[in-house]
């Protein structure tokens, strides 16, 4: 055996500690442990050594750059909403902008870049040193060895499949890579006919509204008004009715306040979030449709090429019945289209951060914290009562969204700045509701309190999909205190229609809160990279990124505990699979021919700088899917509106984690006289997923987005694209 004085064995050594010690003490360290996650981690480092052991450093450095983002990605995401990155997270994930402003400039485990830093740096220098000895080639047994550990791996997800989180089961870029492998033979299945036969799983359960049960009033509730309140991000199991009634084992105490609002109002424990996202989750809940049960182009944003749908959605049916409808949040509207969306379903009035005139009271990259937001909020609730009116208003929240800022006493208090600012958040939201039952707002509103999603509780079984819904009402003693049966955000339109007695669109799915079923019913979601879905007859299943599929006994789809009862037949997971497709084109039944409009005649301020690629960003267009074999075209006028500052406008384009150069100029100055007018396309050889438009500008002042267009159609198919002008693409400027 050659000594390790071998300059050539010290890099091989300083390589292995990288990739295979590193991984797995920070494993451990992080509380991730379990026999899949270290068979993962030294599988993926084992074949790191053998591939890169031998290559130039300059060949090597990039790929193992790459891997320890991935390794510091995953762990940031896991802190911070308690699920591993998926390929469309990459996007925000590795751009610096973003990570600084969502870490509020410090990580959650800021030893693990350190760490692995230093790991690299030794390793650097061994390379270095060495540069000029090739390595020598390591025996075959070694490359057996790593594709044994692969093997096993694989074996034991497929004979006996976890229910272990996939941060535990996996290091990500074997995730990454397993996930890459499972499309590719799919695909491969596909093109040669060799797909399994299998019968699709009907739909209608899950998209059809359901009035059949028998009503919990005796007639229309008596409130004249609606509040709804969504807070970033909170999962169901922080409100203590909900926990007790789910038998849950998870014991922390984060919002005593908000719980002691629960045990006055209706509860409804087994509540499912269908998605991550905010935009998503609000499209859910205020239009009762599932968002893609994927990761693909909003709903929100395709809704804005339909000039029906939208109409059926709870802001406009409200608005339809004589009230006033209002859209408050704590943050920016332009990112995810959020000031497009909201006027298109409805919202008469539409405001973010810029609403405000009182002063924050913590320093938040996102917009207001929450003890600020709330008060402004309250301010606002007062000025709707002095209308004649009936009147809706939306609340959206962003204190509980990393970084998780909290003042210093609280930060204090507890272990985790996350826990910190949920704690800073049920004091803010409890003086609000305090405020409103002092001033009789609650004689006189339905108060309905929820989430857009959750971040997740480590340890806590489907966590990322329980989410929960809170019924403040002025009958509330004809409600119970806590709703059986299983809802949704996908309920919660109809449920607060039939509340006021209104009709029920039949675009709209899903059951009435303010109703009890004597059946159980179907329910899906697609959280934390799993599939779940509940058929409403006592058996839960879900399925993973590979469509390997569990199923269970469950009674409900939110449980503490479920019994295992097999991985069902080799078709589960391509039916799960097809359910979930179908449900996706609710809204566009075909995904090409694709059409929309982000620009608008609003003015925009700009800053005299650009700090954040994404807060920064002048148009909402994210997360766009274009079709494989389809043509892309963008069509941009931008005018500065004061002609004493000159506009300087940028235009960039990400997909996933790669920038896309779309061989533009660099920076365009643009003022009152002289407009930017802009038209260029692209070929879609592949589908494109996560593809995402930046429109950046700085120098102070206002400019106009008249037209941001973004068309995409097979050849042949463009000839509208011609005809195209903002006038034709339904938008809600």
């Amino acid at each position: 055996m050659k000594s390790l004085s071998d300059p050539s064995h010290q890099r091989l050594a300083a390589l292995a500690v990288l990739v295979l010690v590193l991984p797995l003490g920070a494993r451990a360290v992080l509380g991730w442990s379990n026999p899949l996650g270290y068979l993962s981690d030294l599988a993926l480092g084992g074949a790191l050594v053998l591939l890169l052991h031998r290559r130039p450093w300059w060949l090597a450095l990039p790929v193992l750059l790459a891997w320890a983002l991935l390794w510091v990605a995953s762990a940031e995401l896991v802190s911070a909403v308690g699920r591993l990155p998926t390929s469309a997270d990459l996007a925000y994930l590795v751009d610096p902008q973003f990570m600084e402003n969502s870490t509020g400039g410090g990580l959650a485990h800021a030893w693990l870049p350190w760490s692995l830093g230093a790991g690299l740096l030794a390793w650097l220098a061994w390379a270095w040193k060495t540069r000029t000895q090739p390595g020598r080639s390591l025996p075959r047994k070694a490359w057996m060895a790593v594709l044994a550990l692969f093997g096993v791996h694989w074996a034991s997800q497929h004979l006996a499949p976890s229910d272990a989180e996939q941060w535990r089961q996996y290091n990500l870029g074997h995730q990454l890579v397993s996930a890459a492998v499972g499309d590719v033979q799919r695909q491969v299945q596909r093109w040669s006919g060799q797909a399994t036969p299998f019968t699709p799983l009907p739909s209608a359960g899950l998209t059809q509204s359901d009035l059949n049960g028998q009503r919990l009033l005796d007639g229309p509730g008596s409130a004249r008004n609606l509040l709804v309140i969504t807070l970033e991000g909170i999962p169901g199991a922080y409100l203590r009715p909900n926990r007790e009634a789910l038998h849950s084992r998870f014991d922390e105490d984060l919002m005593p306040r908000l719980s002691q609002w629960a045990a006055r109002g209706m509860n409804t424990p087994d509540y499912v979030l269908h998605s991550h996202q905010t935009i998503r989750g609000l499209y859910a809940m205020l239009c009762g449709d599932y968002d893609k049960l994927a990761n693909g182009t909003p709903k929100g944003v395709e809704l804005l090429t339909q000039a029906e749908r939208n109409q059926a959605c709870l802001p406009a049916q409200l608005r339809q019945a004589g009230f006033t409808t209002h859209y408050l949040q704590g943050a920016g509207l332009r990112f995810m289209a959020k000031d497009r969306i909201m006027p298109h379903i409805g919202f008469d009035s539409v405001h973010g951060v810029e609403w405000f005139a009182n002063r924050n009271y913590l320093d938040f990259p996102w917009g207001k914290d929450d003890r600020a937001f709330f008060e402004g909020a309250l301010n606002y609730v007062g000025q709707l009562r002095k209308q004649d009116k009936p009147w809706m208003l939306t609340l959206l929240t962003v204190g509980t969204h990393q970084p998780y800022s909290a003042p210093a006493d609280y930060l204090a208090r507890f272990d985790t700045p996350k826990q910190a600012a949920v704690a800073y958040l049920d004091d803010a939201l409890g003086a609000f509701l305090d405020n409103l039952e002092r001033r009789g707002v609650l004689k006189d509103t339905l108060v309905v309190i929820t989430s857009d999603e959750s971040h997740g509780i480590d340890g806590v079984r489907l966590a990322s999909s329980w989410g929960f819904n809170l019924t403040l009402a002025p009958d509330q003693a004809q409600l119970p205190h806590l709703k059986g049966g299983t809802y949704g955000h996908v309920d919660l339109a109809t449920s607060l229609l039939d509340y006021f007695a209104l009709p029920i669109p039949l675009a709209l799915g899903g059951r009435s809160m303010y109703r009890d079923y004597d059946t159980g019913r179907e329910m899906i979601s697609f959280t934390n990279g799993m599939l779940r879905y509940h058929n409403g007859k006592g058996v839960f299943t879900e399925c993973d990124f590979q469509q390997r599929c569990r199923r269970y006994a469950s009674e409900g789809f939110i449980a503490d505990q479920a019994r295992y009862l097999d991985q069902g037949d080799s078709a589960l997971g391509q039916q799960m699979g097809a359910l979930a497709g179908v449900l996706d084109q609710s809204l566009m039944q075909s995904p090409l021919n694709l059409r929309y409009q982000f620009g608008g005649p609003s003015p925009i301020q700009l800053r005299k700088r650009i700090h954040d690629d994404w807060a920064d960003n002048l148009i909402g267009a994210q997360y766009l899917e274009m079709p494989e074999g389809s043509r892309t075209r963008v069509r941009v006028k931008v005018r500065a509106l004061d002609a004493r500052h000159a506009a300087y406008i940028q235009l960039k384009a990400k997909q996933l984690e790669q920038d896309v150069p779309l061989g533009l100029p660099e920076e365009v100055r643009v003022t009152a006289d002289e407009p930017l007018e802009m038209e260029f396309g692209f070929d879609n050889p592949v589908e494109r997923k996560a593809f995402s438009f930046h429109l950046l500008g700085y120098g102070g002042g206002q400019v106009e987005v008249s037209d941001f267009s973004v068309i995409t159609a097979l050849p042949g198919e463009e000839d509208f694209q011609d005809e195209l002008t903002p006038e034709h693409v339904a938008h809600s400027g």
